[in-house]
């Protein structure tokens, strides 16, 4: 019985690091191509970089003056930063109240947020972007909000699971102590989520950076953001600086790798926590 799940445990091996290897191999090479010169990236993809064809960090030099990277990196930055902040303060808020507050109009709300998430964007693409230039948040501090609306649906499902775990034992003391509701919250129930606040911060910060077309839709070339601006790399009549292109995504992909590699032992536990428990 050991030597067969010994067996078992070295397939298993086997398979994860293939497909390590089959989800890895596209950032290598777009990190492979980010030294080479841009005529070569076309005819030699998957070439390692030569004498001739390294450019050092030419590519990264270029990719940063013509995207104006920093300016597009602090942009993507404030709205990921504030979007997670709203989503996590009042989406924890919300689950806590709508889990703890059992009425027909909690129930009935707590479905559509959980229906919301089989919603296509697409669907609800071109009325959001009218109704966001009717209410003038078209903005960079609009967008956020939007941000909060579109990711409250799976935030707002991954806290009310883990709610159910919190001791309702513990919020009474609370309030037989003085604590007001709010008060029980933020001093008393707030800090127990911070495993599925970590995770729920990790899941946003990765969906809000990489997103393109929330941003492209609502603030257009007015805030370019990251993604905005791999895409202007692209030039008229198809002609595109692969080199520039390869570089800044490198720079784009890093931060958020980064942030995942620090944090990711809290997506797993968060997620047990929130479905097992309660």
């Amino acid at each position: 019985m050991t030597e067969r799940r010994s067996v078992n445990d070295s397939i298993g091996f086997v398979i994860l690091i293939i497909l390590a290897v089959i989800f890895l191999f596209p950032v290598f090479i777009v990190l492979m191509n980010s030294f080479k010169g841009r005529f070569f990236i076309s005819d030699m993809p998957f070439k390692l970089p030569s004498a001739d064809t390294f450019v050092g960090f030419d590519n990264y030099i270029s990719g940063v003056q013509k995207t104006k990277f920093f300016h597009a990196f602090w942009y993507t930055f404030f709205i990921t930063v504030s979007s997670v902040f709203l989503i996590i303060i009042f989406d924890s808020l919300a689950a806590w109240s709508m889990t703890r507050i059992k009425t027909l109009y909690t129930k009935m709300l707590l479905a559509l947020l959980v229906f919301s998430m089989v919603v296509p964007f697409q669907m609800v693409m071109f009325t959001m972007a009218k109704t966001a230039n009717f209410l003038h948040i078209d903005n960079l501090i609009g967008i956020p909000f939007i941000y909060l609306g579109f990711g409250s649906g799976l935030s707002v499902f991954m806290y009310s699971g883990f709610v159910k775990s919190v001791p309702l034992e513990i919020e009474e003391s609370a309030l037989i102590d003085g604590c007001s509701p709010l008060q029980v919250f933020s001093h008393v129930v707030f800090p127990i989520l911070k495993p599925i606040s970590v995770t729920v911060a990790i899941l946003n910060t990765m969906w809000i950076w990489n997103d393109y077309l929330l941003p492209f839709l609502i603030i257009g070339n007015r805030y370019r953001t990251l993604s905005i601006a791999v895409q202007y790399l692209q030039g008229g009549y198809g002609s595109r600086d692969m080199g520039a292109m390869m570089a800044v995504l490198v720079m784009t992909i890093v931060p958020v790798i980064v942030f995942y590699l620090t944090c990711q032992k809290y997506i797993i536990h968060g997620i047990v926590s929130g479905a097992v428990k309660g």
